[in-house]
C-alpha cells in the first residue's frame, strides 16, 4: 500500500479532503479498511509505504517512511515533482521490494491511497495511450457530473501547461505514490515475482513502470477491472485481460487481493494436477 498527497487538490478535483489520506493511513495500520479485511482473509500482510502524505504518520511496525515531500506540487500550473523526485519515488519502490522479498514475499498485490489521485492517474494514462482526456477520466470518489467536468478542464489545462510525454509523464503530472508503486512493480519483476495490479491508479503505475523497463509486462496480472473509463484503456494498453469485472472502485489494492485466490488456484492446476500420462489416461484415439 503505497500512500502520498497530491497538489492538485487546490484545484477542487476531489469530494473529500486531503486529510482524508493520513486517516485512511491510520486505518489501514490499525487494521480496520477494506484492505485489511481481505488480506486478513487471504493471509496477506498489509504494508504501507509513506511516499509523501502531507501530514507526519507515528511510528509502525507496518509503515515504511520513505517521504520524498509533504506532496506533490498542483500540476495544473506546472510539474507534479522535480525529475530527482520522480527517480527517487521509483527507487523507494524498488527499495521496498527488495525488503519485502527478503521478508518471504512471493506474490505482489499493489494498492494505494491518496486523495486527488484518480486525476493524477489520469492524466498519466492520457498521456501514455494517447487517448483524449474525457476518455480516460472518471467520476472518482463519488464527484458530481458538474465536478467532473472540472475535473476534466483541469486535467487538459495541465497537459496544456507540462506538455509531458510518456518518458517524463510521472514527474509532470504524476504522483509520489504512484512513482513508488512502479518501482515496487519493477522490483518484484526483477526478481521474477508476479504482481497483481489493482484499479486505476495502480494500473497507471504499470504504464509508468513499462516505460522504465517493457518487459515489466510479462509480469503484471490484471486483478479486476473497475468503474474508471480510463482503466479499461490502460489495461488494453498493457495487453491485460482481468480476471474480476464487478464495478469496483474503492482501490487500496482490495481487486487485486480479490483476485488471489484465482491466481493460486491457476499455480496449484499447473503444479499439482496430473498430466494425462501421469496418471495412465489414453490420449485421443
Amino acid at each position: 500500500m503505497c500512500a502520498a498527497d497530491h497538489g492538485i487538490v487546490a484545484q477542487h478535483v476531489s469530494a473529500y479532503p486531503q486529510s482524508v489520506t493520513a486517516q485512511m493511513v491510520l486505518n489501514f495500520l490499525h487494521g480496520g479498511a477494506a484492505i485489511n479485511v481481505l488480506a486478513r482473509q487471504m493471509g496477506a500482510r498489509v504494508t504501507v509505504v509513506d511516499a509523501g502524505v502531507a501530514s507526519a504518520i507515528a511510528p509502525h511496525p507496518d509503515l515504511i517512511v520513505g517521504k520524498i515531500g509533504p506532496g506533490t506540487a498542483d500540476f495544473s500550473t506546472g510539474p507534479a515533482m522535480t525529475p530527482d523526485q520522480a527517480d527517487a519515488a521509483v527507487a523507494l519502490g524498488r527499495h521496498t521490494a527488495e525488503r519485502e522479498i527478503e521478508r518471504g514475499l512471493d506474490i505482489l498485490a499493489v494498492g494505494e491511497m491518496g486523495i486527488g489521485n484518480t486525476t493524477s492517474a489520469s492524466a498519466i494514462i492520457a498521456v501514455i495511450t494517447g487517448q483524449p482526456v474525457a476518455s480516460v477520466t472518471g467520476h472518482g470518489t463519488g464527484i458530481t457530473d458538474e465536478q467532473f467536468a472540472h475535473k476534466v478542464s483541469v486535467i487538459q489545462r495541465a497537459l496544456d501547461v507540462n506538455q509531458p510525454v510518456a518518458r517524463d509523464a510521472l514527474a509532470k503530472v504524476g504522483g509520489f505514490e504512484i512513482g513508488t508503486m512502479a518501482g515496487l512493480m519493477l522490483g518484484a519483476a526483477e526478481h521474477r515475482i508476479a504482481v497483481i495490479i489493482d484499479g486505476l491508479i495502480s494500473t497507471s503505475a504499470a504504464l509508468v513502470a513499462a516505460q522504465v523497463d517493457p518487459a515489466v509486462k510479462g509480469y503484471l496480472i490484471a486483478g479486476h477491472r473497475s468503474v474508471e473509463p480510463g482503466h479499461r484503456l490502460a489495461l488494453d494498453w498493457l495487453g491485460l485481460a482481468p480476471l474480476l469485472d464487478l464495478d469496483l472502485r474503492l482501490g487500496e489494492g482490495t481487486g487485486a487481493v480479490l483476485a488471489m485466490p484465482l491466481v493460486e488456484a491457476a499455480m496449484r492446476t499447473l503444479n499439482e494436477m496430473a498430466t494425462f500420462d501421469d496418471a495412465g489416461v489414453s490420449g485421443p484415439a
